[in-house]
């Protein structure tokens, strides 16, 4: 087990955004959440909070046009801080696993700390994709986002909405179990010796 402190800034500025990102994985959850899109600020700080990763974000983008540039590309740079902050995963349990209810919600998510890339995501009722969370944030997007996270972090993800109605508490549901699955990977496990598996590097 590694002391060295798993934490990771990065700068990403394009014609479309500006961000500024800066983690902890060893937090206590604390979330300092400026995105330009509020509804995308509410699930930042759900995946702070509940992943146990102190998350600072500073972002600005071309909202006007529409949420999509700003919120992808904090996606990224979320997926590439993740990726730099655990190192070389060196004592991390590197499963997590969690089912998270919200009212009449209810998604499952399954993490695996892999090195490899891949996202299976399913579940979301017919039409969730073109509804208006909060009159700004398309559904789709909640897709995309963990897209972004999930190839730039090296994160093998399952997501699967068992049920729901809202929309807004069938995608807290899916971040708050994102969150909880990922809090347990990147846990560092007291009988795992060196990185968790087979092959000796992740």
């Amino acid at each position: 087990m590694t002391s060295a402190p798993r934490t990771a800034k990065i700068t990403r500025a394009t014609s479309e955004s500006s961000i500024e990102l800066e983690i902890n994985l060893d937090g206590t959850g604390r979330g300092e959440i400026e995105t330009s899109v509020p509804f995308y600020d509410h699930m930042l700080t759900a995946f702070a909070k509940h992943s146990l990763t102190d998350l600072r974000v500073k972002a600005t983008g071309d909202t006007h046009i529409d949420v999509h540039h700003t919120v992808e590309d904090i996606g990224i740079a979320l997926g590439l801080a993740i990726r730099e902050a655990l190192g070389d995963k060196a004592g991390i349990a590197r499963y997590g696993d969690a089912l998270c209810p919200l009212d009449e919600a209810l998604a499952q998510a399954v993490v695996d700390i892999s090195g490899r890339p891949f996202l299976v995501h399913t579940g979301e009722p017919a039409g969730f994709e073109f509804h208006l969370i909060g009159g700004h944030f398309t559904g789709s997007m909640i897709r995309h986002v963990f897209e972004a996270i999930t190839f730039n972090a090296g994160l093998t993800v399952h997501i699967d909405v068992r049920s729901g109605r809202d929309p807004h508490h069938i995608a807290e549901a899916e971040f708050k179990a994102f969150a909880r699955a990922f809090r347990q990977a990147k846990a560092f496990d007291p009988l795992v010796e060196g990185i968790p598996s087979t092959k000796g590097k992740l």
